[in-house]
C-alpha cells in the first residue's frame, strides 16, 4: 500500500482554496490606494497603485476602476459645495497645488456632478462652470478617465496616480466661508450675483476701457491718471447703487468674492487686495494657505474691487520690472527682497490714491444730495452699508488676525512709492495723499 506523505497538498483542494480568496472590488481598490497615498509608506503606496492598475481581475476590471474613481471624485465635489467651496475655488486650488492637467479632470467631474445636482441651481453657478469649460464631451461616463488621460497626454499608470492624488486633495479640503447659498439649498435660486466683471453695464465698459489703456501705456503718469478716473467712475456708480438700494425694501446681505493671491509675492498681492477693497468700502481677509483673499461687500463694490485688483496687479508688475532696470549698479539686496518691498509700497500708495478718489466723489455726491433732499441723505446710507459689511465679516471670520507689514529694502520701498506717486490722481478735488511712512527692517 502506498502511503501519501503527511501534509501533501491536494491539487483539487488547493485550486478550490485559491478560488475562495476574495478579490477586492473597484471601490475597495480605490479606497486602499487613497489610504496608502495619504500615508507615509512610499512602497505601500506604490503597491496599491500597482493593484489599481491591475484592476479587479474581471474582464471589465479596469473599466470598473475608472467608474469607481469618477464616482468617488464626484461624491467628494458634491460634499464641498455646502462647505463654502465654489467651482472656481476648487479649480484654483487644484491648479495651484497640483497642475493644470489635474484641474482638467476636476472640471470634467464637475460636469458629471452638475447633471446630478439637486435643484435649485443658481445662474451664477452655471456661469462659473461655463467659464471653466466644465462640460460633458463624451458619450459614456465610463470613458471620462480614458478621455481625460488621452486629452492631457498621460499613460494609464500616470493617469491613475494623478486621479488618486486629486481625490486625496479634494477630500482633504477644509470648510471655508459660505459666501452664497450653494445649489440645492434655500435661497440658492434667488441669490444675487456678486463680483461679476462681465455685466453689460455701460459704466463698467468705460471702466474696463480706461483700465485697459492704463495697462498698455508705457507712461506711468498716464497709467495712474487713467486708473484714477476709473476709480472716480466706480465710486459714483457705487453711490448711485447705494441710494437705489436705500429706496427699496430688499433685505439683501453683503456678498463676497475670492481673489487669487498665488506666489510669488503672495503677501504683497494680498495687501493690494486689502487696499483696493478698503477704497471701495469692502473688507478683505487673506487665507495664505489656500492662496486667495476673500472680499466682502455689496455687489457693485465687489465688481469694482475685482476689476481694479486685476488691472493694478498688471500695472504693478510692469512697474516693478521697469524699476528693476533702474536699480543702482552693484546693489547688495536680493531681487526678491527688493521686489517685495516695491510691491508693498505700491499697494499702500495706490490704496491712498484710490481712497482719495472715492472720498472726492462721495463729497461731491453728498453736496448734491444736500441740495435736493437734505444733508442727512447720503452719508447715513453709506455708513449703514459699511456697518453691514463689517457685521458680515464678524459672522464669517470671527477669529481673523492681523499681519504686520515688514519692509526689508529701503530702495525697493522708495521705488515702489514713486511708481505709484508720479502723477496726481486728484480727479475730483480731493486732498493730496500724504506721504506713506516706512522704515526698512534691518533683517
Amino acid at each position: 500500500m502506498i502511503m501519501e506523505p503527511e501534509g501533501a497538498a491536494d491539487p483539487e483542494k488547493a485550486a478550490k482554496h485559491e478560488k475562495e480568496v476574495p478579490v477586492p472590488d473597484a471601490d475597495e481598490l480605490v479606497a486602499n490606494a487613497l489610504a496608502a497615498v495619504r500615508g507615509t509608506d512610499v512602497r505601500q503606496a506604490e503597491r496599491q497603485l500597482d493593484q489599481l492598475m491591475v484592476g479587479t481581475g474581471a474582464a471589465d476590471g479596469t473599466t470598473a476602476v475608472d467608474a469607481a474613481l469618477l464616482r468617488r471624485l464626484v461624491r467628494g465635489l458634491s460634499r464641498l459645495w455646502p462647505r463654502g467651496w465654489q467651482p472656481v475655488d476648487v479649480d484654483r486650488i487644484i491648479s495651484r497645488r497640483l497642475d493644470a492637467r489635474s484641474a482638467r479632470l476636476v472640471r470634467d467631474a464637475m460636469a458629471v456632478q452638475r447633471r446630478e445636482q439637486a435643484e435649485p441651481v443658481p445662474a451664477w453657478w452655471d456661469e462659473q462652470l461655463r467659464e471653466l469649460a466644465a462640460e460633458v464631451r463624451w458619450d459614456d461616463d465610463l470613458a471620462v478617465l480614458t478621455y481625460w488621460s488621452a486629452h492631457v497626454g498621460l499613460d494609464r499608470p500616470d493617469a491613475l496616480r494623478a486621479a488618486v492624488d486629486i481625490l486625496a486633495l479634494v477630500e482633504g479640503l477644509p470648510p471655508i466661508a459660505v459666501l452664497r447659498p450653494p445649489p440645492g439649498t434655500t435661497g440658492a435660486a434667488t441669490a444675487r450675483t456678486a463680483g461679476r466683471t462681465r455685466s453689460g453695464s455701460p459704466m463698467l465698459d468705460r471702466v474696463r476701457a480706461l483700465l485697459a489703456k492704463a495697462e498698455s501705456t508705457t507712461f506711468p503718469a498716464e497709467a495712474e491718471a487713467l486708473t484714477g478716473k476709473a476709480q472716480e467712475l466706480i465710486a459714483r456708480h457705487s453711490i448711485d447703487e447705494a441710494l437705489l438700494a436705500a429706496g427699496s425694501e430688499r433685505g439683501d446681505l453683503p456678498g463676497g468674492v475670492r481673489l487669487s493671491t498665488d506666489p510669488p509675492y503672495a503677501g504683497a498681492k494680498a495687501l493690494l487686495v486689502q487696499e483696493v477693497a478698503a477704497a471701495n468700502r469692502c473688507e478683505a481677509v487673506w487665507s495664505d494657505d489656500l492662496g486667495f483673499a476673500t472680499v466682502l461687500g455689496w455687489p457693485a463694490d465687489l465688481v469694482a474691487v475685482e476689476l481694479l485688483y486685476t488691472s493694478l496687479l498688471v500695472q504693478a508688475t510692469g512697474a516693478m520690472l521697469r524699476g528693476r532696470a533702474e536699480r543702482r549698479p552693484g546693489s547688495g539686496r536680493r531681487t526678491k527682497v527688493w521686489d517685495e518691498s516695491f510691491l508693498n509700497a505700491f499697494a499702500l500708495r495706490i490704496g491712498e490714491r484710490l481712497g482719495a478718489a472715492t472720498e472726492a466723489a462721495t463729497d461731491a455726491a453728498d453736496r448734491a444730495a444736500a441740495e435736493t433732499a437734505g444733508s442727512e441723505r447720503l452719508l447715513p446710507v453709506l455708513a449703514a452699508r459699511g456697518e453691514a459689511v463689517r457685521e458680515r465679516l464678524d459672522t464669517l471670520f470671527p477669529g481673523v488676525t492681523r499681519h504686520r507689514l515688514s519692509v526689508r529694502d529701503a530702495e525697493g520701498w522708495s521705488s515702489g512709492t514713486s511708481a505709484a506717486d508720479r502723477a496726481s490722481l486728484d480727479v475730483g478735488g480731493g486732498r493730496k495723499p500724504r506721504q506713506v511712512p516706512g522704515r526698512p527692517d534691518p533683517r
